[in-house]
C-alpha cells in the first residue's frame, strides 16, 4: 500500500480539554458522574406540548442559561439554542484545558464545530411569524442564526481563534469528522490547536415529528428511562436528546510546552460512506468495517489491541445489528473479548453532538479505569451477541479505545484514541 503524508506525518495530536452539556447534566464531570452510575436523562418532553405525537418522550438539557457563555448579551437573542449550547461546552473546554490567559499564536488555533441540523429552532419559529405575520416580520438574525457553520464562527469570534474555521454536516457523524479532520489539520501543521465537536437543539415540534413519521424513535412514551436500549432484543428506535460536546486538539509538543494535562492520545481516524440507501446501514455494516480499518491502520494497530469500543449503538432495529456485524468483520475473534457499550442508551441520540460526547466519555474511561455500562440490556437481541457491558459500568484498565458514528446518507467516522504513552 502507498502510504499518504499522513502516515508519515511526526506530529502528534493529543486531548487537553473537555466540555458537554447533555440530558444527564449542564457539564462534562456532572454527565460523566451521572452515566457512571448508570442514570438515565431521558424524560417527558417539558418544551413544547407533544400531545398528538407518538413519540413523547426525548433528552432535553434542563436549567440551562446560555447568558454566562457569551460576552455581549445581545448575543444570546441573536443566536439559536443550538448555538448557545456549543458555546457553553467550548467554554467549559477551554477552562478545563488551561487556556483562560495563555499565550497562544491565534492564527494556528481553529475551531471545527458542526451540527447535523443546525438552528431548527429558529426555523421553525420563523416559519410561523412569516405564515401568521408576513415577510416584514421575519427576523433579520433569522439566517444567522439558523446556518450550521454558526456556532464554529461564535466560538473563533469569542477566543480570538483565526485558524482553520468550519463546520461539517455529516448527521449523527458530525462531530466524530470534526475532530478526526482537525486531528489530520493539526498532524498536517496546518494549525496547533483546534476547537472541535458538535452540538444540535433539534428537541421541538419539527425534529419529533419529522423523525417520528420516518419511524425511527421509540415509542416507549409511558417508561422513558427504558426507552433507549440498544442491542436489547425489545428495542424500538432511538430516542431525539440535544446537548454539545467540545473537544480541545493540540500538537502534543505545544501542549507539553505550556504544562497542559493531557487525557489521551488520538491515533487514527476513518471516514467512509455506504454510497447505498438514504437512512438504512450497508448490509453487513460494510461501510463502518471501512472506517474502522482505516482508523486502525493510521493508528497502526492490530485489532486485537483494542480494549473498549464505545458504539454508536442508537438502539435501532437494523443500526445495532450491522454494527455488531462490522466489529465481528474488523475484530475477527477478537470482536467476542472486547468491551464495548452504546452510552446513548443512558443519554438518547444527540445527533450531530453524539461523537463528540462520546469521545469524551471514551477518554474519561482511559483516565478513571472505569467502562460505562448499557444500559436497558436486559434480553440481547440474537444477532448482537458482543460483551456490551449490560446494565452496570465495569471495572476495567483500557489503553486502546475506539469510538464509532455512522450518520443518514451513509457517512461512517471512527476515532482510534490510546493513553498518553
Amino acid at each position: 500500500m502507498r502510504l499518504s503524508p499522513l502516515f508519515m506525518s511526526t506530529r502528534r495530536v493529543v486531548v487537553t480539554g473537555l466540555g458537554a452539556l447533555t440530558p444527564l447534566a449542564n457539564d462534562f464531570p456532572g454527565t460523566w458522574n451521572r452515566l457512571i452510575r448508570g442514570e438515565s436523562g431521558i424524560g417527558p418532553v417539558t418544551a413544547f406540548d407533544t400531545t398528538g405525537y407518538d413519540c413523547r418522550i426525548a433528552g432535553e438539557v434542563r436549567n440551562f442559561d446560555p447568558a454566562p457563555a457569551f460576552k455581549n448579551p445581545k448575543d444570546v437573542r441573536r443566536t439559536d439554542r443550538y448555538t448557545h449550547l456549543a458555546m457553553a461546552a467550548a467554554g467549559e473546554a477551554w477552562k478545563d484545558a488551561g487556556l483562560e490567559g495563555a499565550t497562544l499564536d491565534l492564527d494556528r488555533a481553529g475551531v471545527l464545530v458542526g451540527s447535523g441540523i443546525g438552528g431548527l429552532r429558529t426555523l421553525e419559529e420563523q416559519h410561523t411569524i412569516l405564515r401568521d405575520r408576513g415577510p416584514k416580520k421575519v427576523s433579520p438574525f433569522m439566517i444567522p442564526m439558523m446556518i450550521n457553520n454558526i456556532a464554529s464562527g461564535h466560538i473563533s469570534m469569542h477566543f480570538g481563534l483565526r485558524g482553520p474555521n468550519f463546520a461539517i454536516v455529516s448527521a449523527c457523524a458530525t462531530a466524530t469528522h470534526s475532530i478526526g479532520e482537525s486531528w489530520r489539520l493539526i498532524r498536517e501543521s496546518e494549525a496547533d490547536l483546534i476547537i472541535a465537536g458538535g452540538s444540535e437543539a433539534a428537541v421541538v415540534g419539527l425534529g419529533l415529528s419529522g423523525f417520528g413519521a420516518m419511524k425511527a424513535l421509540s415509542t416507549r412514551n409511558d417508561e422513558p428511562t427504558r426507552a433507549s436500549r440498544p442491542f436489547d432484543k425489545g428495542r424500538d428506535g432511538f430516542v431525539l436528546s440535544e446537548g454539545a460536546g467540545i473537544i480541545i486538539l493540540e500538537e502534543y509538543e505545544h501542549a507539553k510546552k505550556r504544562n497542559a494535562r493531557i487525557y489521551g492520545e488520538v491515533l487514527g481516524y476513518g471516514a467512509t460512506a455506504d454510497a447505498y440507501h438514504l437512512t438504512a446501514p450497508a448490509p453487513e455494516g460494510a461501510g463502518a468495517a471501512r472506517a474502522m480499518r482505516i482508523a486502525l491502520q493510521h493508528a497502526k494497530l492490530n485489532p486485537d489491541q483494542v480494549d473498549y469500543i464505545n458504539a454508536h449503538g442508537t438502539s435501532t432495529p437494523q443500526g445495532d445489528i450491522c454494527e455488531t456485524q462490522a466489529i465481528k468483520s474488523v475484530l475477527g475473534a477478537h470482536a467476542k473479548k472486547v468491551a464495548v457499550s452504546s452510552t446513548k442508551s443512558s443519554l438518547g441520540h444527540l445527533l450531530g453532538a453524539a461523537g463528540s460526547v462520546e469521545m469524551a466519555i471514551c477518554l474519561k474511561a482511559l483516565e478513571t479505569n472505569l467502562l460505562p455500562a448499557t444500559i436497558n440490556l436486559e434480553e440481547p437481541d440474537p444477532e448482537c451477541d458482543l460483551d456490551y457491558i449490560p446494565q452496570k459500568p465495569r471495572e476495567q484498565k483500557a489503553k486502546i479505545i475506539m469510538n464509532n458514528s455512522f450518520g443518514f446518507g451513509g457517512h461512517n467516522a471512527c476515532i482510534v484514541a490510546s493513553r498518553l504513552v
